[in-house]
């Protein structure tokens, strides 16, 4: 590879082990309260990494997405904000409105802690359509501030106003709460999910813990207002520790179109999701909903949290899911938090961003999800430039020119002639790496330096001009002992920024894809700070947050590139300057 690189990483296990155990340091804690800065408010906002399409308040602190929907002709979102400062504390419910997705109207906060029942927080929760038409919220609400993070109960809050279909106001009714919770989870007992229809009773799933064991609690109701704990849950597992924002739906096993939560029966099979508190990251197991048991069984294979499936190998928690009834299709939402630390957000006026939102639905295998950006981000394309039958020798660089780089949609696919030369897949990587770090490790390790047989090659974003900092995306293909071939993907900040102060991980994932075709795709959503990345038709999806110091604005560069000895041919690259939306 020529001089970009500026040195070849020379990590040893250990030190790989090292960085595992650190990483979940350096995520900043979802419920950290630092109340010496939760009150500064931005007087001005830093526009060099803030992102142009992806959604965001105008200023100051973002988490969960809540509750998001459809009524009466627009797109409704929730999430958690802090009105008042740039780090996580005084949390509403703030509240956007869209008819694409896209660009979005800010509203007055729908839900503010005003009453006993949530006078300590407004913390997540969901939506639920009842039969009727009417939307109905629930949502977690703190009662104490102690025992840390709080005394946590479940409310439920109604439009002021059903025939509004911005659904301006809401009330919070005197009877909440409406579940308390049992004596041994009072401060870990939240996130209450859109609730399904089972013999004519309502039912929902909260997200809970005792000592290690992760607990979805299952709750019945004929009324939505009066629930009852059933006596085992949807779903527990051991060694998990706190569930958050669980989300339980099903997916249709005959094509790509959604299903609302009440379909419980037929052609289906059930995606139960949590945000594992002590990672921050998102898994998700595929199974049966056994309706006569009411129990969620995950598939034979399946693994929960830790070595299990995620929605995204990267940057990105506490996620949603809706039904959209107008294009028959689920969406979801999720959380990509900042990597700086406190005092640079309070200081740029603004943290936390809500990824794309993407289509989700079963891959034809039965074995996975797949997702793709949601087809109206394409409205916001403008200027192209392409690539076609460009062949990338050992070592090549290429640039794609011509439009704004800081801000472009790029898709594109690799062909390679065919896979004798792969490297070889290390098998002593199996046993000194934990099955939930292995591609992260194996990324960390070799990184764009080692050259292989095929790979690396990739994407070259947010560079500099003398590329001093760039963030790759990337694939390398190894060869198995059983001759089958693993294709590894990943997404390196570690050479992204100058600023060695910044959280700079690299991420990885395998991806579960036909080798025999000699192709993969990569689509990248590069936006500033945001690299959103989806490998082989959505089969395996990574976002990394970067903040270049070099590469910045007009001063960013993008390149494909190869560093295996074999040659890559790049079919084709479409890549497209992306117009800012109106956002809040």
């Amino acid at each position: 590879m020529r001089s970009f690189i500026v040195t070849v990483w020379g990590f040893v296990e250990l030190m790989c082990l090292f960085l595992m155990l650190n990483d979940f340091k350096r995520i900043m804690a979802f419920h950290k309260v630092s109340k010496h800065l939760q009150h500064i408010n931005a007087f001005q906002v830093l526009e060099d990494h803030k992102p142009a399409y992806h959604f965001q308040p105008k200023h100051h602190w973002i988490n969960d997405p809540n509750a998001p929907m459809y009524y009466k002709g627009l797109y409704h979102l929730f999430y958690q904000h802090n009105p008042k400062g740039s780090v996580w504390g005084n949390i509403v419910w703030a509240h956007s409105v869209s008819k694409d997705l896209i660009n979005w109207t800010p509203l007055d906060p729908a839900i503010e802690p005003t009453k006993p029942f949530d006078k300590f927080g407004c913390w997540s929760g969901s939506a639920t359509i009842l039969t009727d038409n009417k939307p109905i919220i629930l949502y977690t609400g703190m009662t104490k501030e102690k025992p840390e993070p709080g005394y946590q109960v479940q409310n439920y809050a109604i439009p002021e106003n059903y025939s509004d279909p911005y659904l301006t106001k809401w009330i919070k009714p005197d009877s909440n709460p409406i579940i308390k919770p049992t004596k041994e989870n009072v401060s870990a007992f939240r996130d209450p999910t859109t609730a399904w229809k089972i013999n004519d009773q309502w039912e929902m799933t909260i997200g809970s813990k005792v000592d290690m064991l992760g607990i979805s609690y299952l709750y019945r109701s004929k009324d939505f207002i009066n629930w009852t704990l059933v006596d085992h849950p949807l779903h527990q597992k051991e060694n998990e520790g706190m569930w958050e924002c669980p989300d339980f739906y099903p997916v249709s096993t005959k094509g790509e179109k959604g299903l609302d939560t009440t379909v419980i029966d037929g052609d289906i099979k059930h995606v139960f999701k949590v945000s594992l508190d002590l990672t921050k990251y998102d898994y998700y197991t595929i199974g049966k909903y056994d309706t006569k048991q009411d129990k969620y069984i995950p598939d034979k294979g399946m693994v929960d949290s830790w070595a299990g499936l995620r929605y995204d190998w990267g940057n990105f928690y506490a996620s949603k899911t809706f039904f959209d009834p107008v294009k028959k299709r689920r969406i979801i939402w999720g959380w990509a938090n900042e990597s700086s630390t406190e005092d640079e957000n309070v200081k740029k006026g603004w943290a936390g961003i809500l990824l794309i939102p993407r289509t989700v639905w079963l891959d034809p295998s039965g074995k996975q999800l797949l997702q793709w950006p949601v087809v109206e981000l394409e409205t916001l394309r403008h200027k192209n430039v392409q690539l076609t039958d460009k062949e990338l020798k050992k070592g090549d660089i290429v640039e794609v020119a011509g439009i704004n780089v800081a801000q472009v949609d790029v898709d594109v696919l690799f062909k390679f002639s065919n896979l004798d030369k792969a490297e070889e897949y290390n098998t002593e990587w199996d046993k000194t790496f934990p099955p939930e770090m292995l591609a992260k490790n194996i990324c960390q390790v070799m990184g764009t330096t080692q050259q292989g047989g095929l790979g690396p090659f990739g994407l070259l974003a947010l560079t500099s001009k003398d590329f001093k900092e760039y963030t790759p995306i990337f694939f390398r293909i190894f060869k198995t002992p059983n001759t089958k071939h693993k294709v590894l993907m990943c997404s390196d900040a570690m050479p992204s920024t100058l600023n060695l102060n910044e959280y700079r991980p690299s991420y990885g994932g395998f991806v579960d894809v036909d080798t025999t075709e000699n192709k993969i795709s990569l689509r990248s959503l590069i936006d500033h700070s945001v690299v959103e990345s989806f490998a082989a038709g959505g089969k395996t999806v990574m976002t990394s947050r970067v903040y270049p110091t070099l590469a910045i604005g007009d001063k960013a560069h993008l390149h494909v590139f190869n560093n295996g000895t074999e040659i890559v041919i790049v079919e084709r690259l479409d890549a497209w300057s992306m117009t800012k939306p109106k956002m809040n």
